[in-house]
């Protein structure tokens, strides 16, 4: 069978092997993407388009992007764009002309289920999938009706897409989306169902939500013990419910299941039990006395369990210029690096769509925001526009992706992948569902032996963009991500190191055996922000976990006391990842 005859799923299973065996480029995929066909020579021109610096909208700017037009049955104008055929989660509508021209951010809630276009007839939304056909014409009152009721995510067309719109973060969103959901769209409760049992059948069926003591050993016990030179007994600021053990008494360097939280798993140590094997590897500075004592506190998430994404917030981060980049690394002329200042008509919730609310697992704080992410000094300020760093959401570019730079992306069919960016990976761009870059590897694979040591620019304050403190301070709170293969399970492990440098992160995550790591934020509990969501088995309700106690200060309360958990019942301004259970 052809590759155009396979289903979504599998086409992007079977190109991306194509593109392991070299036999494949990106372009040429263009053409098998009914009804979002683009001949090879308009998708080529289009993405030299993209890689020239031009002013130009978030919407032109996309290199993938293919467009609709039609008339609706009252005689709207309509121009559906898909932002990304190939991810087939966002769309940009467009309806009327001169003074009733509106625009309309939607997303495709099951890019793997539901299918998106404007039907034969270019006269109304056709939303297809294998449990049946939907058509809606929401232009006819149900978008304006959805945007007054002032939702990050309202949902259309019976459930099937939602209208995205800007989060306030002055109510608690969670509840208001879901009780909309099930009292206003009809079959709304079905649509819940229909993509569990349709996506989600097998996971649910092994009782997701479960985990024997025995699994969870055999992944403790591969998992091992960190390097370190000595493994005491340690009290510190993780409070949480563990598989055998107790929190405010764990061994050092080890991992502990956590309990009610199936493929998660706890850890803490200090830099300065690091073993001597550890520090004999050069590329890191020496750790003062402050540095070595100072409390790592790690979450490692089995990723053959969850899905992960990314979603950035309502104002952070920003498309625009950052003040760093000066002389030839800034274009006076653009109002951005990628020649736009503003992701308009796009609109950024900042906070998860709540109808993946019974599989959330687990969320951590993204990375810097734009004033931040970008170089003042060294080469990279000068090229590129100053290497300001990289993200993309559902597939939709919102930043290039620069090269040399630590970059974590999620690609179509749900892999996970950390690498220093290069210029040969372009080829992925139409299948990544996700990104985010943030600086210079902190750690990064000897080129002679595959084992992961201090990145190339870990000594260098300027040369890796490490920033610091309010007070220019190198060592100061930071949070941090890694990759690690343990017996063929991928483990992404997130840390949060109360007191370090880059130095201090490089030896610990080299003493936990990270192929791959990279800086995410820092200065603050907030910024550095991470909690898991854990369910007594059958239960519908969860209990915050904070990977530092400290952390619940960051979610707000509801009238009862009760907390109201960050970046799930109330819209953010800063970006998130977040891990849904398969």
């Amino acid at each position: 069978m052809t590759i155009a005859g396979l289903s979504p799923r599998r086409r992007v299973a079977a190109f991306l092997a194509t593109l392991a065996a070299g036999t494949a480029t990106a372009p040429a995929f263009a053409d098998t993407l009914a009804p979002w066909y683009m001949p090879a020579a308009q998708r080529a021109a289009q993405f030299a388009d993209f890689r020239e610096d031009t002013r130009r909208s978030v919407i032109e700017f996309q290199p993938f992007r293919v467009e609709l037009n039609g008339v609706g049955a009252d005689g709207t104008t309509l121009r559906l764009t898909s932002l990304n055929p190939f991810v087939n989660a966002w769309f940009l509508l467009e309806t009327g002309q001169g003074r009733e021209a509106r625009s309309w951010h939607l997303e495709n809630i099951a890019p793997e289920l539901f299918t998106v276009s404007l039907g034969e007839n270019n006269a109304e939304l056709v939303i297809e999938s294998d449990a049946g056909t939907v058509t809606c014409t929401p232009w006819e009152g149900e978008l304006e009706d959805a945007r007054r009721q002032g939702l990050p995510y309202a949902p259309i067309c019976e459930g099937r897409l939602f209208l995205r719109s800007r989060g306030s973060g002055s109510r608690t969103m969670r509840e208001s989306v879901t009780e909309f959901l099930r009292d206003y769209v009809p079959f709304g409760e079905n649509l819940i169902n229909l993509i569990k049992d349709t996506l989600y059948e097998d996971a649910y069926l092994t009782s997701a939500q479960t985990m024997n003591e025995a699994e969870a050993g055999a992944v403790v016990a591969a998992l091992g013990q960190a390097n370190l030179r000595s493994h005491p007994v340690m009290r510190s600021q993780l409070r949480v419910d563990l598989v055998g053990a107790d929190s405010t008494q764990m061994e050092a360097g080890s991992w502990y299941a956590v309990q009610n939280a199936p493929g998660i798993y706890a850890s803490v140590v200090q830099p300065g039990m690091v073993s001597q094997e550890v520090l004999d590897v050069s590329g890191a500075n020496w750790l003062d006395g402050v540095e070595n004592r100072a409390d790592v506190h790690l979450f490692a998430f089995d990723m053959s369990r969850f899905d992960l994404r990314y979603e950035i917030g309502t104002s952070h981060p920003e498309v625009d210029w950052s003040p760093r980049p000066s002389g030839r690394g800034r274009d006076y002329n653009l109002p951005g690096p990628d020649g736009f200042g503003t992701v308009d008509p796009l609109q950024m919730t900042g906070m998860l769509n709540p109808i993946f609310m019974d599989r959330l697992a687990g969320i951590f704080a993204g990375g810097f925001k734009r004033d931040h992410g970008a170089w003042r000094l060294t080469d990279f300020a000068y090229t590129n526009h100053g290497h300001h760093y990289g993200f993309l959401v559902n597939g939709v570019i919102l930043s290039r992706l620069q090269p040399g730079l630590a970059t974590i992306f999620v690609l179509q069919d749900g892999s996970v992948h950390m690498a220093i960016w290069g210029d040969d990976l372009n080829v992925l761009l139409p299948h990544i569902r996700f990104a985010r870059q943030n600086g210079t590897a902190v750690i990064q694979p000897d080129p002679e032996t595959g084992v992961g040591v201090p990145g190339e620019q870990v000594r260098s304050w300027m040369g890796g963009n490490w920033s610091g403190s309010a007070e220019a301070q190198l060592r100061t709170l930071r949070s941090g991500l890694c990759m690690r293969e343990v017996d063929g399970r991928q483990m992404l492990i997130y840390a949060v190191f109360s007191s370090a440098t880059p130095s201090g992160m490089a030896r610990t995550f080299q003493a936990y055996g990270c192929d791959f790591a990279m800086l995410l934020d820092m200065n603050s509990l907030d910024l550095t922000y991470s909690a898991i969501y854990t369910r007594e088995p059958g239960s519908e309700e969860f209990d915050i976990v904070h990977l530092d106690r400290r952390m619940g200060e960051s979610d707000s309360r509801h009238r009862d006391g009760t907390p109201m958990g960050r970046f799930i019942e109330f819209s953010d301004n800063r970006d998130f990842f977040y891990l849904l259970r398969r």
